[in-house]
């Protein structure tokens, strides 16, 4: 049924709050300043209560309905207001009904009865105190001594140089500035240079910084003493060059890299830097760098260059006043932004009178808000003074880019104060995981080192100068802790990082960062922005919806065919579209409930598409691409092919490229007209009498057109369903249109329009140009005028534009859960669409469990829950008491999620639900628009249609954010849809409830966010769940995000190259990070492990043939083997092998990309812990024991050959057990076992010396003819046998009872 004129019936609101109406209960503030916004429902009719728990009795009637503000927002009774309004304003939720959603007095009432996670004591203390008292409850606890010792000093040394620190660097105070056009020197006090810089050292600080970077690491560290002790003659071992060349080695490397990439760093600053600029001066132009840029300064930039500093706009050459930039850079949006010259400027004859007039800008001091500024504009040499307000539509921020038009600003913010460089974090020294585990064990080691010297000291007897012994017994056991491994682990990340970008499965892939390869393998948090990076950002209108019929992309010729029908029968009847817009018209206001002509109602709405919008058409074939050429001749001007749309939003764009399609297309925009070319050339013209642009609060946008050749007045609006639907005459089809689409993923918009008689028109202009120049709540007052119109509207349309995702994004999103990583979304927006309003599953008593969500204490990993609606939630199988509680404390709880399965017949109220663990959840953060956010969720699968979406409310202060809270903890299985503001006041007065929370959900979607933002939130995962987090973006706005994650992934698009380059990892499309972390992190985590565990177990087995060797000589401090044997040990005998790890993998690429669940495995951790290290260690004993005592037992005879007999056979065991390690083989594999193995036999011919017994036998050399005897072959086989069979049995035995998960997929 199409709407029509007729009884409106209100049922639950999906809307922005109405006037109340007259069964609504009114309750004035205190102050009686205004009415109130009516509460939702009222089960205690005497009182409300307010966010501060104040109680106002009620008031009776109704007053001024027609003047109540729209988005009341300015002070406490604001605020209270705002809050009902929004509660009020609800929509239809799981399970939610008129008197039950959203119970704001009870919910006020009983706060304090329903604790998040937190006491009662501390709510009711000041919110200023909050933070203070688990802080304080802990600070009384320890004190005293047991605080200083259990890591009291640490905290207490953090505060000082924190202290030092602060004193240091003390930052200047940011205040507002009055500055004056083209006088710098008139400025109060000195701003910073106009300077970008992102290098991290300086000619000073690079090599102590460099240097800290290295020996912060225990392991480096232990090396530096180890070789500096070398220096002394008491505790000198062997040659200086076998503890300095590895180390050397090392540094030299670490050093070389960082210079390089500081040295790229440098260049690219200077390129930024050194660019010129045209400067405005009393003397005409100058050219300027930007680094020589200052504030005052007027500077001239041109199309398609990049705005070098935050300025005011005070001119351009667009007639219009007016010109588009690209904002890509700052805020992640492709689409250009409308700015608007000062007026006051633009009208001056020419480009030097800017010089002739005394005008200065006063502006705000500077701020992070990139979407928000307040300023004022004053000429004083006029009569009387001219003032003009500023407001964002007037600024240019830097790394912008001026796509039409040539403009010139006054500068007023330069460098670290501009919006880009603060919404910027400096980029962090990234430490893989795998590097601080190994760090630990090193420790370890190193007590192990300790322990076992002051054994050999205490077995000694403490003769002698013992501690002198102790350090050399230190020195000799040195290589328990091998300097090889940070040169294997070094030349390993290197050469992963070669492997990933020749992978021919992924094109385009850039390792800028070798140093964290292995942490793809150990990723538990994917944060993504949405524009660009799940998206192409290309939108394509897909649906159209009348009411009684709908057209798909298949149909869309039926459309273009009735367009055409209804414009040529125009000329016959009267010019324009006069005829055919008319007689609905009268129809309308003589018989409201006749229907319309499918024709007529099809023409209607795609003429109000083509005229309801903001977009200008741009035309870039001519010279110079100004706006001038818009006004040449229409012939020329109008043609499709030079023809280009711009605007705020790409839907926008879509909406106006579809009624070009289907015949009517918008030919020429300008701020007071517009024209349209209908289907046989004929041009329309239409004055546009006001705009009203699209705000995230209002969720719609108006405009009210003059038809020239008719002079007939029309007020045309679009906007999201849930803005809408109270607006236009009652229908029963929207809703559930809108549902429709939504699940399909697109972008929904009503539109609908009303005739205004000029009487009405001229009423409405001047009530609105009164309220424009109130200086008090002037936004309220212009939203109540306007809200005057948007009454009993004729609906005429539903459009649904999809906006079209990055190729097998959904697939990608599939792996990524199966594979346990959770995701965010964050957004930045574009308008329109609207969220799904799916009804989810809802546990019947909120106060059950204290209303938790509920979580698992024991049980197997899946279970089946149900909740049924007349009783207690059970676990099948199980009690209640098995279920914890999370105000109890649980650690790591099990999350409850509703399965993606639907409920079993006759069930009613209830649902399935599997409990498992490790719950994939991920996260979108956008700067995008609530409702494009939850599309895109919803199209992109990041949200199952089985899912339901919480939109978290705009909350102001504590209690809001305390109700909301609540309110979203209730349900199960539910996505989070949260908006930048409102994450700012959870995160103040609920940070760790709102992360716990948040965590619990498939899924969570941050909305408006800023860089900043994005920034917070992934430190805030970082902190309270200790898991390694991934970002990716393909933006400017998304850098902060991407330095501050554990590992960082830039895709390179649309939106530049500025996110690539920032971050770790450069792919050129999302869908490769599939293959990115499912094989190369996979293997780059297992072979890190092997390699890093091997490398120890190599110095493991040789210090404890040293412990043996030297017990036998009455524990003495000499060493086994002399200097370059223990060099070569650890390079040319085993290197090539145990290198040859990196090579190995235990599953195919294929394997690995098929079963995603394998990746669960890795975040945990297993193949590197201090289980498996244990492990090592015992193998590591048992093997150098073997080795010695086999050694010492067969040759009694030959004693003095014991060094060639214990080192072959040291030297085969080690092949064998890289031999044993391996998974795959790899051709190189055997080769490097041959090279190594043909590399020691000709240093036995070479470097015979070597082999004596130090000091026992000085001089004694190796018997070329004693090695070649079968006696010795078969003694060395022997022992060799002996140390390696075991290892092998127990490996089989093990494979064959406890294979492990990957090996059931490979068999």
């Amino acid at each position: 049924m199409s709407g029509g004129a007729g009884p409106r019936i209100i049922s639950a609101p999906r809307s922005a709050p109405r006037p109340p109406r007259s069964d609504a209960i009114q309750a004035p503030t205190h102050s009686g300043a205004g009415p109130r916004t009516p509460l939702p429902h009222a089960s205690h009719p005497g009182r409300t209560v307010t966010s501060s728990g104040r109680r106002a009795r009620a008031g009776g009637g109704r007053n001024m309905a027609d003047q109540i503000p729209l988005y009341p927002v300015r002070g406490a009774a604001a605020a209270n207001r705002k809050r009902a309004a929004y509660y009020s304003a609800a929509g239809p939720g799981p399970g939610a009904d008129r008197h039950s959603r959203y119970q704001l007095e009870d919910e006020s009432a009983h706060l304090d009865e329903m604790p998040l996670m937190m006491s009662e004591e501390g709510f009711e203390n000041d919110e200023s105190d909050y933070h203070t008292l688990p802080r304080a409850r802990v600070a009384r606890r320890k004190r005293g001594l047991e605080w200083l010792v259990c890591g009291g000093w640490r905290s207490l040394c953090t505060s000082c140089c924190d202290w030092l620190a602060h004193v240091c660097q003390r930052k200047k105070q940011l205040k507002a500035r009055t500055v004056w056009l083209g006088c710098p020197e008139k400025c109060e006090e000195k701003h910073p240079r106009n300077a970008i810089k992102n290098q991290k050292y300086n000619v000073f600080t690079f090599i102590p910084g460099v240097l800290y970077e290295q020996f912060k690491f225990f392991l480096n560290l232990y090396f530096l003493v180890v070789s500096c002790s070398q220096f002394v003659p008491a505790l000198k071992i062997g040659y200086l060059y076998t503890y300095w060349t590895p180390l050397g080695f090392v540094l030299a490397v670490t050093i070389m890299r960082e210079a390089i990439d500081e040295f790229r760093r440098f260049q690219r600053d200077k390129e930024m830097n050194s660019q010129l600029y045209s400067k405005l001066t009393v003397r005409g132009k100058v050219q300027v760098q930007s680094s020589d840029i200052q504030v005052g300064d007027l500077i001239i930039v041109e199309k398609n260059q990049r705005i070098p500093s935050d300025m005011v706009f005070l001119r351009t050459s667009e007639k219009a006043g007016s010109c588009f930039i690209r904002t890509d850079q700052l805020d992640g949006e492709t689409d250009w932004k409308l700015k608007v010259a000062v007026s006051c400027t633009q009208r001056l004859p020419a480009l030097g009178d800017l010089f002739s007039i005394r005008a200065y800008v006063h502006a705000q001091k500077p701020q992070l808000d990139i979407h928000a500024f307040e300023g004022t504009f004053t000429r004083e040499d006029s009569e009387p003074p001219v003032q003009e307000s500023l407001g964002i539509d007037n600024t240019l921020w830097a790394s912008t880019v001026v796509a039409s038009g040539t403009v010139i600003g006054v500068v007023i913010y330069t460098g670290k104060e501009t919006r880009s460089v603060m919404n910027t974090s400096h980029p962090k020294n990234k430490i893989g995981l795998l590097d601080l585990e190994l760090n630990q064990l090193t420790k370890a080691l190193f007590l192990a080192l300790v322990a076992l010297s002051a054994v050999m000291v205490t077995l000694q007897g403490f003769v002698g100068p013992w501690y002198r012994n102790l350090f050399r017994f230190l020195l000799l056991f040195s290589y328990i802790i091998p300097i090889s491994l940070r040169v294997n682990l070094d030349m390993g990340k290197a050469a992963y990082g070669w492997m990933i970008m020749r992978d021919e499965h992924i094109p385009g892939t850039v390792v800028r960062t070798s140093t964290i390869p292995e942490e793809l393998g150990r990723l538990v948090y994917l944060l993504t922005d949405k524009t660009g990076t799940l998206t192409q950002n290309e939108m394509v209108f897909k649906r159209l919806h009348l009411g009684t019929v709908s057209y798909g992309t298949d149909t869309m010729d039926e459309i273009q065919s009735h367009v055409i029908t209804s414009y040529s029968q125009a000329p016959s009847q009267a010019p324009g579209s006069a005829a055919s817009s008319t007689p609905p018209r009268k129809g309308q206001a003589s018989a409201p409930k006749v229907r319309k002509s499918v024709s007529s109602r099809i023409h209607d709405a795609v003429k109000a598409i083509a005229l309801c919008h903001n977009v200008t058409p741009v035309y870039e074939s001519r010279a110079g691409g100004t706006g001038e050429t818009e006004h040449a001749e229409a012939d020329q001007d109008f043609s499709d092919e030079n023809r280009t749309y711009q605007a705020s939003s790409p839907d926008e764009v879509a909406l106006v490229q579809w009624t070009e399609s289907v015949g009517l297309t918008l030919v020429s925009r300008d701020l007071a007209s517009m024209q349209l070319k209908t289907p046989g050339g004929q041009i329309l013209t239409y004055h546009v009498l006001q705009v009203f642009p699209f705000t995230s609060e209002s969720k719609r946008m108006g405009i009210i057109v003059r038809d020239e050749s008719t002079a007939e007045i029309t007020f045309y609006m679009k906007g999201a369903d849930v803005a809408m639907a109270t607006i236009v005459q009652y229908n029963d089809w929207l809703e559930e249109e809108c549902g429709n689409m939504a699940r399909e993923g697109l972008r929904t918009l009503v539109v609908a329009r009303k005739s205004l008689t000029e009487e009405q028109y001229q009423d409405f202009e001047s009530r609105y140009s009164q309220a424009k120049l109130s200086l008090h709540d002037r936004a309220l007052k212009v939203a109540a005028v306007v809200e005057s119109l948007e009454r009993e509207m004729e609906l005429l349309c539903l459009t649904g534009v999809e906006d079209q995702l990055q190729a097998d994004v959904r697939p990608t999103l599939e792996m990524l859960r199966n594979a346990g990583i959770k995701a965010v979304q964050d957004t930045i927006g574009a308008p329109g669409g609207g969220p799904d309003r799916t009804v989810g599953v809802s546990v019947s008593s909120p106060r059950l469990l204290g209303g938790w969500p509920f979580r698992r204490a024991q049980g197997p990993e899946e279970g089946v829950l149900r909740t049924q609606a007349s009783q207690p939630s059970r676990v099948a199988g199980r009690g209640p008491s098995q279920l914890s509680n999370p105000l109890l404390g649980t650690q790591n709880p099990v999350c409850v999620g509703l399965a993606h399965v639907p409920s079993p017949a006759g069930e009613e109220g209830g649902c399935r639900v599997f409990i498992s663990l490790g719950r994939p959840q991920i996260w979108m953060l956008t700067g995008d628009k609530l409702e494009t956010a939850t599309c895109i969720a919803k199209s992109s699968h990041l949200v199952s249609r089985t899912q339901d979406i919480h939109v978290f409310r705009p909350v102001t202060s504590r209690g809001e954010a305390h109700l909301e809270l609540n309110a979203f903890r209730r349900k199960h299985d539910c996505a989070l849809v949260i908006s930048g503001d409102a994450l700012e006041v959870c995160l103040k007065f609920y940070e760790h409830e709102f992360v716990e929370l948040a965590c619990q959900g498939p899924a969570v979607v941050c909305c408006r966010c800023s860089p900043t933002q994005k920034a917070h939130i992934v430190r805030l995962l970082q902190q309270h769940t200790g898991k390694r987090t991934c970002a990716v973006g393909d933006g400017g706005n998304d850098v902060s995000m991407i330095q501050a994650a554990d590992c960082g992934i830039g895709i390179e698009g649309k939106e530049g190259k500025q996110a690539s380059l920032a971050a770790d990892f450069s792919i050129s499309q999302f869908r490769h990070i599939g293959r990115l972390l499912m094989v190369h992190g996979r293997n780059s985590y297992k072979r890190s492990a092997a390699l890093g565990q091997f490398v120890m177990h190599r110095g493991l087995v040789i210090s404890t043939m040293q412990a043996v060797f030297s017990s036998v000589f009455y524990f003495a401090s000499v060493p086994l083997y002399q200097g370059f044997l223990m060099v070569g040990y650890a390079t040319i005998y085993t290197m090539f092998p145990v290198f040859s790890l990196v090579l190995d993998q235990d599953v195919k690429a294929e394997t690995a990309l098929l079963y995603p669940e394998l990746y669960k495995d890795l975040t945990k951790g297993r193949s590197l812990s201090f289980k498996t290290f244990l492990v090592w260690v015992l193998i590591s004993v048992y093997q150098g024991g073997i080795l010695m005592f086999g050694a010492l037992a067969l040759f009694e005879s030959e004693f003095v050959h014991v060094v060639a007999i214990s080192f072959t056979a040291l030297i085969l065991t080690e092949l064998l057990m890289v031999a044993l390690t391996i998974r795959t083989w790899h051709w190189l594999m055997v080769v490097a076992e041959f090279l190594s193995l043909g590399c020691y036999l000709a240093s036995l011919a070479f470097l015979n010396e070597y082999f004596g017994i130090g000091r026992v036998s000085l001089g004694a050399f190796l018997d070329v003819a004693f090695i070649t005897t079968v006696t010795f072959l078969w003694k060395v086989s022997a022992i060799t046998v002996v140390s390696c069979l075991p290892l092998y049995i127990l490996k089989y035995l093990k494979r064959k009872l406890s294979p492990p998960s990957y090996s059931k997929l490979t068999s």
